[in-house]
């Protein structure tokens, strides 16, 4: 067993190279992490995420026509100045939070090979302390700190960490799948199971998933990782899994925990579920709640019945 991390965690990676072709054809011009969500990029949630968690650089893995991410993390000196003669403080506020939240860095990928592939360029970033990658499409609430806890038992244990969700032994074959046994000696501060991990495959087949545990867009991960990616060969979908390469750790007997998450997820990644978080999210905030969710009575009410006709 792994003795705990002598460094604590100081790094965030977030592949951005994906094409977003689900969402076409909005992603021909926007990069689908820049799409708001109510009034923020799904981008912006996820690096104030890691900036609570404790991380303040970030590294961000780009792809091409993906310039747009980087000018909504400069500094816009003409819109703060114009903001700033209207008097218009809540916005310039607001703006200015977007490039003071973290120190934001960027890599190009060059060719999109796979999330794998995606988290070796940031070796030289990293260097050899522990460090978080945290996938845009997924978009945890705030009020629960899964990278937090994540990053606790990471400092505890040592090895590498993996968020998981239980998805359903029907929807195992859309996500990575474990083999888990129980840790009793260790627990989230949220209550949330910690599990060790003893193996790991990409989207299998339902009949042949070991459990109905999918790896969800959060990892914590020991530097040990970009030596084994580097060799690591391309898996499914002809890419270099990320998924693969913690496999291999598990096989050489480095510790993997995995955090059964028990919170509040968002998908941004799917259509249905990125308008789910729009509604669930503005529904819940003060300025725009309760006209929301006043008119989604009355719209919910006047809906045809299943299957009814809407003429």
């Amino acid at each position: 067993m792994s003795s705990p991390s002598a460094r604590p965690a100081t790094k965030a990676v977030i592949p951005v190279a994906g094409m977003g072709t689900r969402f076409l054809p909005a992603t021909k011009a926007v990069p689908k992490e820049l799409l708001p969500v109510v009034d923020r990029p799904a981008l912006a949630y996820i690096v104030e995420e890691a900036a609570r968690a404790g991380l303040p650089e970030v590294l961000m893995v780009t792809g091409r026509n993906k310039g747009a991410i980087e000018d909504f993390f400069d500094r816009t000196p003409e819109l703060e100045a114009a903001l700033e003669k209207k008097g218009d403080a809540d916005r310039l506020a607001e703006v200015r939070a977007s490039t003071d939240v973290a120190q934001v860095y960027f890599v190009r990928q060059g060719e999109a090979r796979g999330l794998g592939h995606a988290v070796l360029q940031a070796a030289a970033f990293v260097g050899d302390e522990p460090f978080a990658v945290l996938l845009g499409d997924d978009l945890i609430d705030e009020r629960d700190h899964l990278l937090e806890q994540m990053l606790a038992v990471q400092a505890e244990h040592g090895g590498s960490v993996i968020a998981l969700l239980d998805v359903g032994r029907e929807n195992i074959d859309k996500y990575g799948a474990v083999a888990v046994e129980p840790r009793p000696d260790a627990a989230a501060a949220s209550g949330d199971e910690v599990v060790l991990v003893t193996g790991l495959v990409e989207k299998p087949p339902v009949d042949e998933a070991p459990s109905s545990l999918a790896i969800i867009g959060r990892y914590v991960l020991e530097p040990q990782i970009f030596a084994v990616l580097r060799e690591t060969a391309p898996g499914r979908g002809d890419e270099i899994q990320l998924t693969d390469a913690l496999a291999t750790l598990v096989e050489r007997g480095r510790p993997v925990h995995g955090v059964v998450f028990s919170g509040r997820r968002y998908d941004t990644g799917d259509r249905l579920d990125y308008l789910k978080a729009v509604i669930r999210l503005a529904s819940e905030r003060d300025d725009l709640g309760p006209p929301l969710r006043a008119w989604l009575h009355e719209f919910v009410a006047d809906l045809p019945a299943e299957g009814a006709s809407s003429s």
